[in-house]
């Protein structure tokens, strides 16, 4: 039977069966659909990719679902990020002659690259196959936490033949190679390393590939001079006389004869950061060769994985909400070996005790939703790895402060903010523990008095970050006020009262830059000037917005709604303004020169984090009616089935968060406070099995499309009049029931009393 035609592993009812791991690998989703467990340290699958690509965003993730042809299949990608990198040690199984470099996708057989259809393709969580139509190989793979298992059915009587190419990269689809190493120990095992300098430079990757059949014979090449070294007499010389070879641009070709069992060659590949040997010791994660027992396996840890949630909805939003969990749970990913040794932010090698070391921190998107839902879905000591891997981070930081953007351990220092502050704040508030509270809150402290970075000095001396003295000043001064909130509230809850006052004072800084004449936040300079001209719509790169608008940013002040709502005159000002932000005219050219900019309904933009909290607004001005009828808007149009399903960037999680969060009826506007904005449910039911054994349920009566609006909330049986739901009465196991109805309730969430943030003891 081909593999294509064979039955999926999980039950058509489960939730592993719902998943589409095709949603948002095609326009601007960057999401991958390879073989990873949850949180593995190996994400497994194609790249399509070409180095000749000129414009490197749409390919972030090393796949692209438009695409017609495959490289490869590497061992490490992102998915779902703004930004390219990763693709690393990349293998192309073939037949026929050996080609060394990739060729042209749309030159069949012009190189090793082989064109593939999706009709051929298949991908469920933890498994990826498919036909490489060119070789007439077809591929399949799976994965445990730190080894990528392939199976190459070449057929019988074909001799099998692999390609091992180190000089892929995909930041940018240039080479980044500073230096890799290939060494052949014996006739089944090979090993090597490679340093990059793309995203994060210096980064160092080790790995050791084991194959199922002994080698026949093998080819190490470096192509530095553009050519490979090729027909060599001198001994030695030759590439396939190399048992060792280093340089910045290698390859490898294996040969395996037409002799193997059932036409199949099967190979396992483990990673390290720390060496080569440790890449070996990880190999005993998969000590067997049984593909399909490893992909049982995978397949059961999704399904553990994905099951703690249970969805009554239609078809589509159940498949969209089973596939959003499943991006969620692929980041933070883990980043040690067997033995819990890691190389850390000083490219050094260190181990980690009585923890799990995870990498790749998006903060400045996944503070925001993906860590509060982490926090609902996953084990106290999963969210304890978290927050002691960003300590362990900031202890080896050479600047001593936390994460800013982390990925295998190392910082990028991309966007802005210091947004580790608000995970570990938010962990501790809802009753994470297993870490030390005053060490954190001095690492939190240190990365908030940090002046070189960012404009931090600015900040301390201005009260706010001049825009003549940094850029996107104004981005800054409103997430630096956010961050410091949290940081109080920390500071708060553990006796500090000197500190949390600091820092309270420290999180009204947004006000300097507030203009009740424009209602807009605006960048200031040193002087004490609003920037003149003025044009709310000026967005990204040399503005003082991060990746927005005015439009889009001036309401972010998550931990001090009222203050939006003085700034604007009342209620009244603040629901005008924001109706303006969702009913003005749709001008995608406006922001065409921003890439994240995207999911565009006026000016609210939910293809980028700076607007996924706005709809919730309208409840802090009373009108959480105009919520309900904002999240009707904004749910269907920004997510769909297929692979264009998503209206910007996963950005790690944090997009397929929102749906989660914002589908169950609430959404965690201000991490840290322990309150959730009541919105409106996408679901008939669901079930949420809590990580302290207990379940929260949800349920919508008379759901409809029609039915936009909440009539009234009962908590527990219970008439629940706030807009607001406590985490605490979430965590206890509660169940939360809307009354769907056609007509809004403007009575309902409408008191001062019943509104978020405004009368709580912190205030």
């Amino acid at each position: 039977m081909s593999i294509f035609a064979a039955r999926a592993l999980a039950a058509p009812d489960s939730p592993s069966a719902a998943v589409d791991v095709f949603i948002g690998t095609g326009g601007d989703g960057h999401c991958h659909p390879g073989a990873t467990r949850p949180f593995g340290m190996v994400q497994l699958g194609p790249d399509t990719a070409h180095r000749s690509h000129r414009e490197s965003y749409p390919w972030c993730a090393g796949y692209r679902y438009e695409d017609e042809s495959i490289l490869g299949f590497s061992h490490t990608h992102f998915s779902g990020t703004g930004h390219g990198d990763l693709g690393d040690v990349l293998l192309m199984p073939f037949t026929g002659a050996t080609r060394l470099e990739p060729g042209y996708p749309e030159r069949a057989m012009s190189g090793y690259r082989s064109r593939f259809s999706h009709e051929l393709e298949r991908g469920e969580p933890g498994y990826y196959a498919v036909r490489l139509l060119d070789h007439e190989i077809d591929v399949e793979l799976t994965a445990s936490e730190r080894v990528g298992l392939h199976r190459y059915h070449y057929g019988s009587g074909i001799a099998g033949k692999l390609l091992l190419d180190l000089r892929t990269s995909l930041y940018d689809h240039k080479d980044k190679n500073q230096w890799a190493r290939l060494r052949l120990r014996g006739d089944r095992l090979v090993t090597g390393m490679r340093q990059t300098r793309g995203w994060a430079p210096g980064r160092q990757l080790h790995f050791a590939i084991e194959f199922s059949q002994p080698l026949l014979r093998s080819e190490l090449h470096n192509t530095e001079d553009g050519i490979a070294y090729r027909g060599f007499r001198t001994p030695g010389r030759a590439p396939q006389d190399k048992r060792v070879l280093e340089g910045t641009k290698l390859l490898g070709v294996f040969e395996f004869g037409a002799e193997l069992p059932q036409g199949q060659l099967l190979v396992k590949v483990a990673i390290s950061t720390v060496s080569e040997d440790q890449a070996i010791a990880n190999l005993a994660e998969m000590p067997g060769w049984d593909f399909d027992a490893e992909r049982r396996a995978a397949a059961a840890a999704w399904d553990e994985a994905l099951g703690v949630l249970e969805i009554e909805a239609d078809e589509a939003m159940r498949r969209n909400l089973y596939t959003a969990q499943y991006h969620a749970l692929q980041a933070p990913s883990l980043f040690m070996d067997l033995d819990g040794q890691y190389r850390g932010p000083d490219n050094q090698v260190h181990r980690a005790e009585g923890f799990r070391y995870h990498s790749t921190f998006s903060l400045w998107d996944t503070y925001r939703a993906l860590h509060p839902w982490l926090l609902l879905c996953q084990s106290e000591q999963r969210n304890s790895d978290f927050i002691q891997s960003l300590l362990v981070s900031q202890a080896h930081s050479p600047h001593g402060i936390l994460p800013v953007w982390q990925f295998h351990g190392l910082e990028t220092w991309c966007m802005i903010g210091y947004h580790a502050l608000p995970v570990i704040a938010d962990a501790w508030l809802k009753g994470v523990r297993g870490f030390d509270p005053q060490r954190a809150l001095q690492a939190m402290r240190a990365s908030a008095e940090y002046a070189p970075y960012g404009g931090i000095g600015d900040y301390l001396q201005y009260g706010y970050v001049p825009f003549d003295l940094e850029g996107e000043g104004a981005s800054k001064t409103l997430e630096y006020s956010f961050d410091d909130w949290t940081l109080a509230r920390m500071a708060e809850s553990l006796g500090e009262a000197e500190t949390a006052a600091t820092y309270y004072r420290r999180a009204q800084s947004f006000r300097h830059l507030l203009d009740p004449q424009t209602g807009f936040v605006r960048g200031k300079s040193s002087a004490g000037e609003f920037r003149l001209p003025f044009d709310p719509t000026a967005a990204g790169y040399g503005s003082d917005y991060t990746e927005g608008s005015a439009w889009q940013y001036s309401w972010y002040v998550p931990h001090d709604g009222a203050a939006l709502v003085a700034n604007l005159g009342g209620d009244a000002g603040l629901v005008k303004r924001l109706d303006e932000i969702f009913e003005a005219e749709t001008n995608a050219k406006m922001y065409s020169h921003m890439e994240d900019i995207a999911g565009l309904i006026g000016h609210y933009a939910h293809g980028n984090e700076p607007s996924h909290h706005i709809a919730y607004l309208y409840a802090f001005a009373g009108a959480p009616w105009k919520t309900q009828a904002r999240l009707a808007q904004i749910v269907p149009s920004q997510y769909k089935n297929g692979a264009a399903g998503l209206a910007g960037n996963d950005d790690l999680g944090q997009m397929s968060a929102w749906l989660l969060f914002s589908a169950l009826g609430f959404y965690p506007v201000a991490p840290g406070s322990n309150e959730y904005v009541i919105g409106r449910p996408f679901v008939r039911a669901a079930r949420l099995r809590l990580p302290n054994g207990r379940v929260f349920s949800v349920r919508a009566e008379n759901y409809a499309e029609e039915n936009v609006y909440v009539g009234r909330v009962t908590l527990n049986g219970r008439e629940h009049h706030s807009s607001v739901l406590a985490h605490e009465a979430l965590a206890a196991g509660a169940e939360l029931v809307f009354h769907m109805q056609a007509e809004p309730n403007k009575d309902w969430g409408a008191a001062p009393a019943q509104r978020p943030y405004t009368q709580t003891p912190y205030r």
